[in-house]
């Protein structure tokens, strides 16, 4: 797999009971990309240990006073420096390639599993927290994958190294073959405890990004009530954490890099010395002493793939974990593959009782903001507390245990859209929360979402009111008086050069755009004022004429214009009619609707005419 092939078709089925197994599956995806990095990773590091017996043929040559034997040598040198450069350079290139395809390839997997789970991912796991995965964890991942080919080259040219030098030159051969895996093998004892610091580590700054992240998207309302600086210093706090384990982790591994420097050098005496002696002995000459010292001495750059792979995977190690553990939530319900075409008819919800007749435009009234949202959700096939960790005969971890049983299946015509495929349940019933998202680019990017071609992109504008919004882009293309053309001007990410309401139609204006079976719309007109509400109201109407149209809200401007309007009271539907009626016959629904305490709450305001 190359860079510019990315993203993949694919990315595959993660093996996800646990990060070790994370990673070695991304390794078996990459074995191509693995070999082609291993056989340049040789050629580098084979031509520099090569240089030893050059270096060695150069000053035995120089002492037998060998013109030839120095001319060889330096043919032999320079053709080692060409192979020395080629290998780096193409080393470089494989192993960055299977850096940033590991960590495409769990990237695309995280962003599928996002999108599969919905909304609900966040009640399972926080937001700051799918965050850090999807960004520093996936990094570290491929870090662990891309330095694997890079160890392996390194270790091979050791061994290589070690079994030349015996045959080459037994005294001093037996010598560096015991101080080699010595060497390496001497951080072996340290590692664990560095591994522990990394975890420590990590988990405290993943919870300084969590912190951080929920402290941006309440900052308004943190100011709003005066915790602006309690949180504030909650995050410098653990801030001061994070610096603190890192430092302490730092030590551990400067105390890993010191041993990598000491030993080797203490290699590096003995064997001058004990070289020296025999070359005294007359039992070697200078030639093979220098050559000997040299691949010492160039054997100590493979060795440092050492402390690299130890550094790589203990940091990989609770990142992989963290992105297994993500990967592995799965949802409680089955999709099976009956072929019951494309479901239509009344949407209904078992759990609460509430119908929403086929072409009908309903409106539902909540008088918990949260409980909307949460029917919301369960109405677009995302019932709550329907994630559990997904298991292959492991246990989960103790922060996975699996939650309560989802909710029996909201239908379309009678087909429980749990037993649709994902793709076809979203497509017949499409919900619209309270915060919708818009991403960066331009309108006409923004607007060019799967629908049934019905509605043009023009239609759902006008519906949604966006005639100022227009005009406003128009005038952002160009700097003038709206000669631009609106449908190109680009929009920041989600939207923040434009106004509360602005982003609330524009992604109205989507929603009407993709015209499906069934749409759900959780409070549409909250941020805008009510004439553009009143407006909005009729042009959902007019547009929805013949589709299945759900809104949650407590407008009784858009309450006036359902054809049925359904009050939910805690988890049931408590009444059924239209505004007027319930105004006139229901209590509960004039204390949602009109703000007037029910009987024997206090003072009863007039019934509104």
């Amino acid at each position: 797999m190359q860079i510019h092939n990315l993203p993949y078709r694919d990315p595959g089925k993660p093996d996800v009971r646990s990060g070790a197994r994370f990673l070695v599956w991304l390794f078996r995806h990459q074995l191509g990309g693995q070999a082609r990095a291993l056989g340049w990773g040789l050629l580098n590091q084979l031509c520099i240990a090569g240089l030893a017996v050059g270096t060695g043929i150069a000053v035995q040559a120089v002492v037998d006073r060998d013109g030839r034997g120095l001319a060889l040598a330096g043919l032999l040198i320079a053709g080692l420096g060409i192979g020395i450069a080629l290998g780096d350079a193409m080393l470089h290139r494989a192993t960055v390639t299977n850096w940033i395809t590991a960590a495409a390839r769990a990237q695309q997997l995280l962003a599928r599993k996002t999108a599969d789970l919905g909304s609900v991912l966040t009640r399972r796991v926080a937001a700051g927290e799918v965050v850090a995965v999807s960004t520093g964890d996936v990094e570290k991942i491929g870090w662990i994958v891309e330095a694997v080919s890079r160890f392996v080259a390194a270790a091979t040219t050791v061994l290589i190294v070690c079994a030349a030098l015996v045959i080459y030159q037994p005294a001093l051969g037996v010598v560096v073959a015991i101080g080699f895996p010595v060497v390496a093998l001497a951080v072996l004892p340290l590692l664990p405890h560095a591994s522990a610091r990394a975890d420590i580590q990590r988990e405290k700054a993943g919870y300084a990004t969590e912190l951080a992240a929920d402290t941006v998207a309440g900052l308004r309302v943190l100011r709003g009530i005066g915790g602006e600086e309690l949180f504030l210093n909650r995050y410098r706090e653990a801030s001061q954490e994070v610096r603190g384990a890192a430092v302490r982790a730092a030590r551990t591994w400067s105390l890993i890099s010191a041993v990598q420097v000491l030993l080797p050098g203490a290699l590096m005496l003995t064997v001058v010395a004990y070289g020296a002696h025999l070359a005294l002995d007359g039992r070697i000459t200078v030639g093979e002493l220098v050559t000997v010292y040299s691949a010492v001495l160039l054997a100590q750059h493979p060795m440092r793939n050492v402390e690299e792979i130890a550094l790589a995977y203990s940091y990989s190690k609770p990142s992989a974990k963290r992105a297994a553990r993500v990967l592995a939530l799965e949802r409680t319900v089955t999709t099976t593959r009956h072929d019951h075409g494309r479901p239509t008819g009344d949407l209904y919800d078992p759990v609460t009782g509430l119908l929403a007749p086929e072409g009908l435009l309903t409106a539902v009234v909540c008088g918990d903001p949260d409980a909307a949202g949460t029917l919301a959700e369960r109405l677009g096939g995302h019932p709550a507390g329907d994630i559990v960790p997904a298991q292959d005969g492991d246990e989960p971890e103790p922060d996975t245990a699996p939650v309560a049983p989802a909710a029996p299946s909201v239908t379309l015509g009678k087909v429980p859209l749990d037993e649709l495929p994902l793709e076809e349940a979203r497509t017949a019933v499409l919900v619209q929360d309270k915060e919708p998202v818009l991403l960066s680019g331009t309108l006409r990017e923004l607007l060019d979402v799967p629908s049934s071609g019905r509605v043009s992109a023009a239609d759902a504008l006008g519906a949604a009111q966006c005639g100022d919004v227009l005009d406003a882009l128009a005038r952002a293309a160009t700097g003038t008086d709206g000669a631009g053309d609106p449908m190109e001007t680009p929009i920041t990410e989600r939207g923040r050069s434009l106004s509360g309401g602005q982003r609330q139609r524009l992604a109205l204006a989507r929603s009407l755009v993709t015209d499906p079976e069934v749409l759900v719309l959780d409070e549409p007109t909250s941020a805008v004022d009510s004439h553009t509400e009143a407006r909005i109201a009729a042009g959902i109407r007019q547009l929805r004429d013949t589709r299945t149209t759900v809104v949650l809200a407590s407008s009784p401007l858009l309450l006036d214009l359902a054809d049925r309007v359904v009050l939910v009271d805690g988890d049931t539907v408590a009444a059924v009619g239209t505004h007027r009626e319930l105004l006139r016959s229901e209590p509960r629904y004039r204390a949602v609707v009109a703000r007037e305490p029910e009987p024997g709450a206090g003072r009863t305001a007039g019934v509104p005419a």
